[in-house]
């Protein structure tokens, strides 16, 4: 799909490509990359690097062409993981400024209502790409607060039981974390070498410099603590499992233990040989209580050794 936004004040719809104008495209088309490589002269290279999902954020220069590739959030549903990030390319040349996405994501629909609201007059389209950098990092801060509420949600459910349900869950979050602090690192690299750049940093304002490198450090910091975090929940509760399994297998065996002895007496008297008791009336009285007997001196005998 194809939008157009003309900057006024805020980004606005426009119904036909203008001289100047943001290019919107998301998970396009056959017919949309052909209007890209053919009508707006894009190297087609620019799109083959913009479609391999594990693109890392860097910046490209082809016959004057730019290419810009940042990573940002989105929501997925795959099995393994909840939260995933994907390549967003940025292709500048004159007044031709085009983001490519092949993912639906949150972020560009919000910074365009962002813009509206807050009335951006975007001057150059090195700002505009600081501005969907600066967005991108708040984006990663949305999730990870979501991501924050779910670890505490889950650290309740297994202080009342500990299930694979949950340890499970952990892991696809944690999963997730790994893709944020790797796409959050690529894009901090990105942004420095940019910022140090002496045509970006003319063009752009320091105050949103500094706002991108503030959100950037600590969408990154904020992914490392959480995930230190997954990661120690997840080593406690799996101590705890081993732990419930070692009683478990205590308690059994104490058990097992315990009615060895009866067992024994009961096995030696029903057997079809002469035991002196067997014209005794009550025989089976004697030996019913003394194994009862012999059984619970050694209940006694695990109770006091905590082996129960």
């Amino acid at each position: 799909m194809i939008t157009y936004y003309v900057n006024n004040k805020g980004f606005e719809v426009s119904d036909h490509w203008v001289e100047g104008c943001w290019t919107c495209v998301t998970e396009p088309n056959d017919d949309e990359n052909g209007f890209l490589v053919n009508g707006l002269d894009i190297p087609e290279s620019f799109l083959s690097d913009i479609d391999d999902k594990e693109e890392r954020p860097r910046k490209e220069e082809e016959d004057g062409w730019q290419l810009i590739v940042i990573r940002v959030p989105f929501r997925c549903n795959e099995s393994h993981i909840d939260y995933n990030t994907v390549p967003l390319g940025i292709i500048i040349k004159d007044n031709v400024f085009v983001t490519v996405c092949n993912n639906k994501v949150e972020m560009v629909d919000d910074f365009v209502v962002y813009s509206i609201r807050k009335q951006l007059d975007v001057v150059n389209p090195y700002e505009l790409v600081m501005r969907l950098m600066l967005s991108s990092s708040v984006w990663f801060l949305k999730y990870l607060k979501h991501i924050n509420n779910r670890i505490m949600n889950i650290e309740g459910r297994l202080q009342q039981n500990v299930r694979n349900e949950e340890i499970l869950e952990l892991q696809r979050l944690e999963n997730s974390l790994v893709y944020f602090v790797t796409s959050l690192k690529g894009n901090d690299i990105l942004f420095y070498r940019m910022a140090h750049t002496k045509t970006i940093s003319n063009l752009c304002d320091e105050e949103l410099l500094e706002d991108v490198e503030i959100e950037l450090k600590q969408a990154e910091e904020t992914t490392s603590i959480y995930r230190n975090i997954i990661h120690s929940m997840s080593n406690s509760y799996s101590s705890v499992i081993s732990n419930n399994i070692n009683q478990t297998m205590k308690t059994l065996t104490s058990i097992s233990l315990i009615l060895m002895l009866p067992t024994l007496i009961a096995s030696l008297y029903g057997m079809n040989v002469p035991n002196y008791w067997e014209n005794e009336k009550y025989a089976f009285l004697y030996i019913l209580g003394g194994a009862s007997f012999l059984g619970l001196l050694m209940y006694i005998f695990f109770k006091r050794r905590n082996l129960f």
